[in-house]
């Protein structure tokens, strides 16, 4: 996976208090039920206490959404 970027859920929903802009604009919980239900990607373990998604899977949910789908 050279070259992979991941992303936090705070780079994806963004947080008004440290003035992130979110990518896709669902509440964490939205995300999380997201998650569950197979509209969102999955996300990658990257340690015990991190979790993040990958920047790639990401994009294709933003084309996804963008196209109506």
């Amino acid at each position: 996976m050279q070259g992979t970027r991941f992303l936090r859920l705070k780079q994806i929903v963004g947080d008004r208090v440290a003035g992130i802009e979110p990518l896709i604009p669902v509440s964490r919980s939205g995300w999380w039920q997201g998650v569950k239900d197979g509209r969102y990607p999955q996300p990658v373990k990257l340690g015990p206490k991190t979790t993040a998604w990958k920047s790639t899977d990401i994009d294709a949910l933003i084309e996804r959404l963008s196209a109506g789908q």
